[in-house]
């Protein structure tokens, strides 16, 4: 891949061969973030898990304390009163089975995240060959499969993110943007490593955290010292 002009030089004031202290390397991902909108900060860990082993998988949810600086469109699947708790706690959009056409035959799409009551997911499961490649299914684990939707609803828009492994075993989480101040990204990247630290698989033998990266969007990767983990 060929890196334009301006990646080029902020790259320069990366050394490639070090860990930095988490606030060098959040301070250089704000330095080195050149576009002209305000870029995500994303946090990359390499794990050595085998996801294909059920016990070594991790999935999860964590709220950030200062957001992700993005606004999240919340589909919730209810019926009866939970409709209008959905509605009350400020989700984007509520139904039931009438949603199934429109989301599988039209491509309707216009959220980021799916919450359901438990009654709900006979219906929703419908919809996994649609949801399921884009991350979207609702999961307990994940909280967004709950009776409690309202707190549900709030956490999410409150900045919470949902963490698991990709195919390569690897871990990726925006923790905010690049205008944010570098204590608010400190908090929010503590938050996310609490909860990444104590969602070790049990079963996993050998070393669990391999390498952290920060990057923003356009930006080049800033490795972060994994010792403290």
């Amino acid at each position: 891949m060929k890196h334009g002009k301006k990646y080029q030089e902020a790259a320069k004031l990366v050394d490639r061969t070090m860990q930095y202290d988490t606030a060098e390397a959040i301070a250089l991902v704000k330095k080195t973030a050149t576009a002209k909108f305000d870029e995500t900060v994303e946090v990359h860990i390499k794990t050595g898990c085998d996801g294909r082993h059920a016990e070594q998988q991790i999935r999860g949810a964590v709220v950030l304390p200062n957001g992700t600086g993005k606004t999240v469109r919340v589909l919730v699947f209810a019926k009866g009163d939970k409709v209008n708790e959905a509605e009350a706690a400020g989700a984007d959009h509520v139904g039931g089975d009438e949603l199934i056409p429109k989301i599988q035959n039209e491509g309707w799409l216009d959220f980021d995240v799916v919450v359901a009551t438990p009654d709900m997911m006979g219906v929703v499961g419908r919809l996994g060959k649609v949801l399921g490649p884009k991350g979207l299914m609702p999961n307990p684990k994940a909280g967004t499969v709950t009776m409690d939707v309202a707190k549900a609803i709030s956490d999410i828009k409150a900045g919470k993110i949902e963490y698991r492994l990709d195919k390569a075993n690897i871990i990726h989480v925006p923790v905010g943007k690049t205008s944010f101040e570098e204590s608010k990204l400190q908090e929010n990247f503590d938050a996310l490593m609490e909860a990444i630290v104590k969602a070790k698989p049990a079963a996993l033998k050998g070393q669990y955290l391999r390498s952290i990266t920060l990057a923003s969007t356009m930006g080049p990767g800033v490795k972060v010292n994994v010792a403290k983990y």
